[in-house]
């Protein structure tokens, strides 16, 4: 059996590759592993269980409440709401784990479980392994050691979540968004309700749009990955600014009153500089990750803050910014992370302060992302090629050189493996789209006749 484990939880076609077995299985090896550690005599371990509104999420829920149950782990469940909210409550509950039933960005028949540890913490790669572990020991034939009597967990719905969460979210905000009218694309997700009750009361004119969830239209066509809707409605309503989350809400994308994408570089280099006018960018320094545009790095010396990049992923991010005490970070993609208020991605949190920014200057949002110029980026995906010798071919890293050498300052060349995939990325970026093209044309035809 392969990892079952991915970049961010275990996910896959739901009743296919997640089944309802899988999703037990997985919640009793997390209640050993994740429970046990903070038992002490008269302490019973509980668990926050949430979801997005995917259909496969309601069975996926109940398997996952009951393999917590089996292992003695009491349940408050929190129903439909964004993974930071799950996140969140699992760390202001003093819970033991927390569990959150969604594949994100991803197509409706799939769905995914993601763990929390103690404190709403993404899991680091040993907790994971030893999960993993421990299911395999036990799916192999050896019994769970399974309480009985008043030893079994209970379960209760925790109605107040929503609340809680909106009102810690409000507690963030640095002031009124009043006068601000703002279009909230929601994916059909799980911000639904949260996205909008918040922007409201932060004093925000608020249209919705893919805000009627059904179970089937998560990310149908709307939410951060189609951004066509969230810029027309923003046009047609003559709106200050539109937000878009995904499926699950931790992450946020932005529209100008223009219509025009505000991506995850200009979102994190216009709070970069909120934050470090109000003196809570620590060491001046924001993380990022090797796909930062440049144009997003350049900004920043101009500015004099330091960007540090780390491998592609919002968990690299979180973990160079947990061992620096960095309070900014994210990915181009809207994963931002803003340390001293949510321990990961919170893409209502983002929209907020974005919108807040807004309100505090007096200034389009157009014109705060004009902080930075976004470089044309051109990516190129070669497949079905040796992807382990990307380093290791002379001609391939002659190639390279060159075309840096081409480039100069103004652009840059980044070869890496997929993760996932037998295939190389080629990402360049230029002054020039069609240069960047023409540039990662050229070492695509490379990759592929040396790797290939």
């Amino acid at each position: 059996m392969g990892r079952l484990f991915g970049t961010d939880g275990v996910r896959g076609v739901a009743n296919a590759d997640l089944t309802a077995e899988l999703a037990l299985g997985l919640s009793v090896a997390a209640a050993h592993v994740l429970a046990e550690a903070g038992t002490f005599e008269g302490h019973r371990p509980v668990a926050v269980v949430g979801r997005d509104p995917r259909a496969s999420g309601e069975f996926l829920e109940a398997a996952v409440v009951a393999g917590l149950a089996s292992a003695g782990v009491d349940v408050l469940r929190v129903g439909v709401l964004p993974t930071p909210a799950v996140a969140y409550l699992t760390g202001a509950l003093g819970a033991d784990l927390g569990v959150m039933l969604s594949a994100s960005h991803n197509a409706m028949p799939d769905n995914g479980v993601k763990f929390f540890a103690r404190g709403g913490h993404k899991l680091a790669d040993e907790l994971e392994d030893r999960i993993e572990a421990i299911y395999d020991e036990h799916r192999t034939g050896a019994p769970w050691d399974r309480p009985t009597g008043a030893g079994v967990g209970r379960v209760r719905d925790y109605e107040e979540g929503l609340e809680e969460y909106v009102g810690h979210l409000l507690t963030v905000v640095p002031n009124r968004l009043d006068g601000l009218t703002v279009v909230l694309d929601e994916a059909h997700g799980a911000a639904a309700r949260v996205s909008p009750e918040a922007f409201t009361r932060a004093g925000a004119t608020v249209v919705t749009i893919g805000a009627e969830p059904d179970g089937l239209n998560i990310n149908d066509g709307c939410g951060s990955t189609h951004l066509d809707l969230l810029k027309a409605a923003v046009v047609e309503h003559g709106a200050d600014l539109g937000i878009a989350h995904d499926g699950d809400a931790d992450r946020c994308l932005a529209v100008d009153a223009a219509g025009e994408e505000v991506d995850g570089d200009q979102i994190l280099a216009v709070l970069a500089l909120a934050m470090r006018e109000a003196g809570d960018l620590r060491k001046d320094t924001v993380v990022g990750t090797v796909m930062s545009n440049l144009g997003f790095k350049l900004a920043m010396e101009r500015e004099g803050i330091e960007l540090i990049q780390t491998a592609v992923g919002d968990r690299y991010v979180l973990e160079e910014m947990k061992a620096r005490g960095y309070a900014l970070g994210g990915e181009q993609s809207g994963h931002v992370i803003i340390l001293d208020h949510a321990t990961t991605g919170d893409g209502t949190l983002t929209g907020l302060l974005l919108a807040a920014r807004v309100a505090a200057t007096g200034r389009p949002l157009a014109e705060l992302a004009g902080v930075m110029q976004r470089l044309p980026q051109v990516l190129v995906n070669v497949r079905d090629v040796d992807k382990t010798r990307v380093g290791l071919s002379p001609e391939l890293t002659a190639a390279v050189a060159e075309a840096e050498a081409e480039l100069g300052t103004t652009g840059r060349v980044l070869l890496r493996s997929s993760g996932t995939e037998p295939l190389v990325r080629v990402m360049v970026e230029a002054a020039d789209i069609d240069h960047a093209r023409s540039v990662a044309g050229r070492l695509a035809d490379v990759v592929k006749s040396t790797l290939g």
